[in-house]
């Protein structure tokens, strides 16, 4: 295969673009522009062969265009096959060509229903460049297609008979279709911590085409990773306003069943006519908001500007701070579904998301050497049930990137899973004893120890109750005194903090045995996140503070002078599905 970049006005020869080899092409002999607004080193092209494109990235002062986004210096964008570079200023056109084009004597199925189109750059001065007309066809190859159509459409008429007999799937649901009618002026709703943008023309359809916003539906124009002012937004890519039109116009059909959001190497949509039309909604976090960092009313009017440069009904879930509503946690997503769709039920099996955090690792493609900042959005579909894109998947075709999702997933864990190990170990002992805790906060100790040992009788030493370890030593002395057990609830991490209650113990002669938490920090992390959305009043661990757990423990061994060690596992239990529902999913990416 070969690459190259086509003068459109014919000034010079094309520019060969060897695969992952930087080109840096501007004004002189190689290109015949003396302009001087135009840089010498005004572009770097870098080909990808793999996915027939080439990433431009500007050099020079002023801008190079890639179809109609004008880049910044710094900028860069995607140019795919068929697509017109402006070197500068919208002047000196050149079109990308991959060659050799595959070629067919005669016309495929392909060419009833996807004509090409016209490359731009083609023809002479400045006149809409015309295709040369091609050879009339034998008249028996005219016959042959002829017969090739008619017996396509007898197969799909074949097809749709058979479904319509065995009771098929029926077509989905269009709001349209429905006689619900679109929304008649644009809006927004205030509920708690979630804001709603609903775009005048919005129709509910069971299908839901949604997208992250920044990184996915546009990026800074600025070149930095924030937005350095509430106009630093562009188009993340000129193909994104055509894809999400073209949706609009023409639905789209899954080739294949949802699996755990990723998809095959070749892309499962395909455009087809007629379809249920998708509803296209934005998904975004927006922290900011809370933290004063943001004012709404600047959010809101940016998010109606790239709305209205899209060009298409679309509907905005904001997620405002902290709580259900924050991706990968899919209260916007179940919000949408019970409450923001009309009367249209979603099927998740006809419905996809597209977001760029998705756990993808450095140099996860050429010219991309950044990982993901983080893996939200791929989780965020996981949670829904969605099948998942990134926008270079879905907007661009590119293969499907490699990614990394968390350690801990939540979904694996067993609620009949055993308690402790030994399993054949006594919980309760049935003479004085004094039991320390030990592990991450937010591991599970303050439930298992009252949930098992004190309605047992033993005496419950907690010293975010009592305030101070030397508290916790004095209650647990007193009570093996008084010849009852006693269970200390701390963290515990290293041997010093437990020598204080194995002396204890030994001056009240009586064994001290270690229950040792088994939650790793991820699973801490998460234990602490459900809490915070599910637990009123109560006060959130930081991570500072579990990563400073980390740091400080040391593994307890009998030589510290324990009588045993019992190794307690973290078994989830749930007042309802619900709530069950909400612990496993992702909450953090």
């Amino acid at each position: 295969m070969q690459c190259s970049l086509v003068s459109g006005d014919g000034r010079h020869e094309p520019v060969a673009l060897p695969d992952g080899v930087p080109v840096v092409l501007g004004r002189g002999p190689r290109t015949r522009v003396a302009d001087k607004k135009c840089s010498r080193t005004q572009v770097e092209l870098l080909a990808d062969y793999k996915h027939r494109a080439v990433r431009v990235t500007q050099r020079g002062v002023n801008p190079t265009s890639v179809e109609e986004l004008q880049l910044q210096p710094g900028n860069s964008s995607t140019l795919q096959e068929g697509q017109t570079l402006w070197l500068v200023n919208g002047r000196y056109p050149y079109t990308l060509r991959f060659l050799p084009a595959p070629q067919s004597p005669r016309r495929s199925l392909l060419d009833f229903f996807c004509p090409k189109r016209h490359l731009p750059g083609e023809g002479d001065e400045g006149r809409p460049p015309k295709r040369p007309k091609a050879p009339s066809p034998p008249e028996e190859e005219e016959e042959e297609d002829s017969a090739v159509a008619t017996k396509l459409r007898q197969l799909q008429e074949t097809a749709a008979s058979a479904e319509r007999a065995k009771g098929g799937a029926p077509r989905l649901p269009h709001g349209a279709a429905l006689g619900l009618p679109p929304h008649p002026r644009d809006s927004w709703e205030e509920h708690g911590k979630l804001l709603v943008f609903t775009k005048e023309g919005v129709v509910p359809s069971a299908k839901v085409a949604g997208f992250d916003l920044d990184g996915t539906i546009i990026t800074t124009k600025s070149g930095k990773v924030f937005p350095t002012s509430p106009d630093d937004w562009r188009i993340l890519y000129p193909e994104v306003p055509q894809k999400l039109k073209q949706l609009q116009n023409e639905g789209y059909k899954v080739r294949f069943p949802p699996s755990s959001g990723t998809p095959p190497s070749d892309c499962p949509l395909t455009c087809v006519s007629p379809s249920p039309i998708p509803q296209i909604v934005v998904f975004t976090n927006q922290l900011g908001i809370s933290r004063g960092r943001l004012r709404p009313e600047v959010f809101k009017a940016k998010a109606e500007a790239v709305v209205e440069r899209l060009g298409v009904p679309v509907q905005v879930f904001v997620a405002t701070g902290t709580g259900i509503y924050r991706k990968p946690v899919v209260g916007m997503w179940e919000y949408l579904c019970e409450k923001a769709n009309g009367a249209v039920s979603v099927a998740l099996q006809s419905s996809l998301y597209v977001g760029d955090a998705a756990g993808r690792p450095p140099n996860w493609a050429p010219g991309h050497k950044k990982k993901d900042f983080s893996c939200s959005d791929r989780l965020f579909a996981l949670n829904a049930g969605l099948l998942f894109y990134t926008p270079e998947e879905f907007f661009l075709g590119w293969a499907t990137a490699p990614y990394q999702l968390p350690p801990f997933d939540p979904r694996e864990l067993d609620p009949q899973g055993p308690l402790y190990d030994p399993p054949d170990a006594a919980l309760v002992s049935p003479t004085p004893e004094l039991v320390v805790a030990v592990g991450f906060p937010a591991a599970g100790k303050s439930t298992f120890l009252k949930s098992q040992l004190v309605p047992a009788g033993y005496a419950y030493a907690n010293r975010d109750t009592l305030g101070s370890w030397q508290k916790c030593v004095a209650l647990v002395a007193a009570a093996l005194r008084q010849g009852k057990s006693a269970a200390v609830d701390n963290t515990n991490p290293d041997p010093e903090s437990r020598r204080r209650y194995i002396e204890c113990a030994q001056d009240a002669g009586v064994p001290c045995r270690c229950f040792l938490f088994t939650a790793t920090l991820e699973q801490a992390k998460h234990n602490n996140r459900f809490r915070d959305l599910t637990a009123s009043g109560h006060v959130s661990v930081t991570d500072i503070v579990l990563n400073s757990y980390k740091s400080k423990f040391v593994e307890p061994s009998l030589s510290e002078g324990f009588a045993q060690i019992l190794r307690v596992h973290f078994v989830p239990r749930f007042a309802d599905a619900r709530q069950e529902a909400l612990y496993r999913q992702f909450s953090e990416g």
